[in-house]
Parts: structure tokens; sequence; C-alpha cells
């Protein structure tokens, strides 16, 4: 659906490369953009969420509102499921099937789009690439789930997918001016830090190894081998 620079947007944003760098390319652009953060109690989340403090506050403030935290608690779904455990972790060798979490976009975009009815921001964008596998992320889920939460609420919420057609490594050098450093993709985190080996930290050093880009994450394996006395 088309959009133009002068709607008002609220952008899903996790904390991620992705969805990050689509917030601080459309508040260049539109006449305000509202992040909005989903909150269902999976292990990573309260460093996430720090990341993504820090990267908000590193943007140019004029067009950018307060982050919107919104709670959707899944641990009562999920069970002893590895997000909410932190228990056998998918690690860099694992596929990306391995990550999915069941329904999570859809969690997402109802408290999202119910949000932006509520609060008269027309449009939401999410940062889901080409190469996603995963059947919540195709852009006819997007339209049938979007068209039946406007049809309960009688809204005209429009969502936007501005990199279906993009991969990791073409978002990574759009975003390549941005303070990268405060992003946040670790599915482990240690000490506040990227584990350096689950499966996000894999894919976050391969986008940056594709794009020509240097990596400015700190990784807490790589600090432990520095660490370490040599043998």
């Amino acid at each position: 659906m088309s959009s133009t620079s002068a709607t008002p947007l609220a952008v899903l944003v996790s904390g991620g490369l992705d969805s990050a760098i689509l917030v601080g390319e459309e508040v260049a652009q539109r006449p305000f953009v509202v992040p909005i953060y989903v909150r269902f109690g999976l292990v990573w989340e309260e460093v996430e969420q720090a990341y993504l403090e820090r990267f908000l506050a590193a943007l140019p403030a004029a067009r950018l509102r307060p982050l919107v935290v919104l709670q959707m608690p899944i641990g009562d779904v999920y069970g002893a499921h590895w997000s909410t455990t932190g228990q056998a972790v998918p690690d860099a060798d694992s596929p990306d099937e391995a990550v999915f979490l069941p329904g999570r976009n859809a969690l997402l975009l109802v408290k999202a789009l119910l949000w932006c009815h509520l609060h008269g921001v027309p449009e939401l964008a999410l940062a889901p690439l080409e190469s996603n596998p995963f059947p919540d992320a195709t852009p006819s889920f997007f339209a049938g789930f979007s068209g039946a939460v406007n049809q309960a609420v009688g809204g005209r919420v429009r969502v936007l997918l501005p990199y279906a057609g993009l991969h990791k490594e073409q978002v990574l050098r759009r975003g390549a001016s941005l303070p990268l450093q405060h992003t946040f993709s670790c599915l482990q985190p240690r000490f506040g830090l990227h584990c350096g080996r689950c499966n996000k930290c894999a894919e976050r050093q391969k986008g940056f190894r594709a794009a020509g880009l240097l990596d400015p994450t700190l990784y807490a394996e790589s600090i432990q081998c520095l660490a370490s006395p040599a043998n």
C-alpha cells in the first residue's frame, strides 16, 4: 500500500538492526515517528530494551516521539520454551527455522494496530526482509491480519513493509551512518552484551560481513577470549 512522508508513522521496533534502521530512516522523513516495543517476557528483552533506548536517544529528537512499551505476556502459552527459559537456545549452527516464535507477528500486530487506532496514527511499519522464511511474515499474512483487526474496530490503520524486498546486507548499507552499536540481536545475552554464540549473533556477524561494514558489536565471547591468560 502506498504511503507518504507527510503521514505520521508508528514503527514496531525490537532493537535489532532492521527495525532500528527503519526508525532511523523514517524519522528523517515523517512529521513524527512513534517507536513501539512489545514485551512478551522473553529472556533477552530487558537487555534489548536498554539497547533500544540508547539507540533512540542517539537519533535526532525533533520528530521522534517517546518509546511506547506494550505488554503481551506469552509464558502461559509458550511454557518451557527456550525463549522464556534461556535453555537450549539455538546456536550459530542451527537453521533459521529453529528461532521461529509461533504467532509472534500476530501478537505484535494486534496490540500495535489497536494502539495506532486509538491514538490516531494512520500507518504502522515493520521490517521483515525478503529472506524471512516464517509463515507470519508474508505480505498475505500482514494484509489479512491487519484487515481483520481493522474490521474489528472499524479502523483504517495501514501496515507498511518497506524492507520486504531487501536482504540484510542491503538494509545495513542503508543504515551504515546510524549508531548501530546500540542495536541488539541476541538470544542469550551475557553481562549485558551479545553472547557471540547464538543463531542471531551469527546472523548479525554474517550481515555486517556481507555488507562490507565493520561490525561495531561487543561480543561477550570475544571479550572473554581476550581476557583469558595465554597458555
